[in-house]
C-alpha cells in the first residue's frame, strides 16, 4: 500500500491548514486511519484517527479544533485543522490499516502503512 501525503505549510496562529492522504496500492479494504504529529526529539503521538467503523478520537489538545475524515471511495484521509496554535507545528504522518483477503488460506491479512511526511510549521 502507498500512501500519498500532502498539505502541509507554513501558517499563521489561527489559520487553517487542511493535510490529506491518499491511498493505492492493492488491499480490498481499508481499516482504521490517523494522523501522527512527530517534533524533534519526541515520540510519534496520535493527532486524530478514524476507524473502519467511522468512529473518531482525537488528542486532547486538538479537540474543538481539528476534524478527522475519511472518503471511502476514494480511499482518501483528510484532517482539517483550524484554529492551528505553534503547539500544532511538527512533522505530520498519516498511518493506515490496509486488509487484503489472503485466498490461499482464506483469511484476511492486516497491514499497516505509513505515509511520507509532510511538515506544519505554524507562526506566532
Amino acid at each position: 500500500v502507498q500512501l500519498q501525503a500532502s498539505g502541509g505549510r507554513l501558517v499563521q496562529a489561527g489559520g487553517f491548514l487542511r493535510l490529506s492522504c491518499a491511498a493505492s496500492g492493492r488491499f480490498d479494504r481499508l481499516g482504521d486511519m490517523g494522523w501522527y504529529r512527530q517534533v524533534p526529539g519526541k515520540s510519534r503521538d496520535l493527532v486524530a484517527e478514524v476507524t473502519r467503523y467511522g468512529a473518531t478520537n482525537y488528542a486532547d489538545s486538538v479537540k474543538g479544533r481539528f476534524a478527522i475524515s475519511r472518503d471511502t471511495d476514494k480511499n482518501t484521509l483528510t484532517l482539517q485543522m483550524n484554529s492551528l496554535k505553534p503547539e500544532d507545528a511538527g512533522i505530520y504522518y498519516c498511518k493506515v490499516d490496509s486488509i487484503k483477503m489472503d485466498h490461499r488460506w482464506s483469511r484476511p491479512v492486516e497491514m499497516t502503512s505509513w505515509g511520507q511526511e509532510t511538515q506544519v510549521t505554524v507562526s506566532s
